[in-house]
């Protein structure tokens, strides 16, 4: 197995991460901002208010982009697998 191969391996693994991740963190980040700039013109201070409207988005996001996520990752992992006999030969 040579370098090369070992780097592409853990970019490709890096990639699929990133892209899988992405959705339900970039969700979680717009609802974060909003209820921020909601508790800034409210003059709300309260620091657990955050965590519900987070965690409904992240679960509807879940709820919708779950199967690509999973077959993101299936193809992934069939396609790794695959590949052991090369990287072994």
């Amino acid at each position: 197995m040579s370098p090369e191969y070992v780097i592409n391996l853990v970019q490709n693994g890096l990639y699929i991460l990133i892209i899988v991740s992405a959705p339900v963190l970039a969700v979680s980040l717009l609802v974060g901002l909003l209820v921020s700039i909601l508790q800034a013109a409210t003059q709300i201070n309260e620091m657990t208010l955050t965590f519900i409207p987070k965690l409904l988005a992240m679960f509807l996001v879940l709820v919708l982009a779950g199967p690509w996520m999973l077959n993101t990752l299936v193809d992934y992992t069939v396609r790794l697998y695959q590949s052991i006999p090369g990287a072994i030969g």
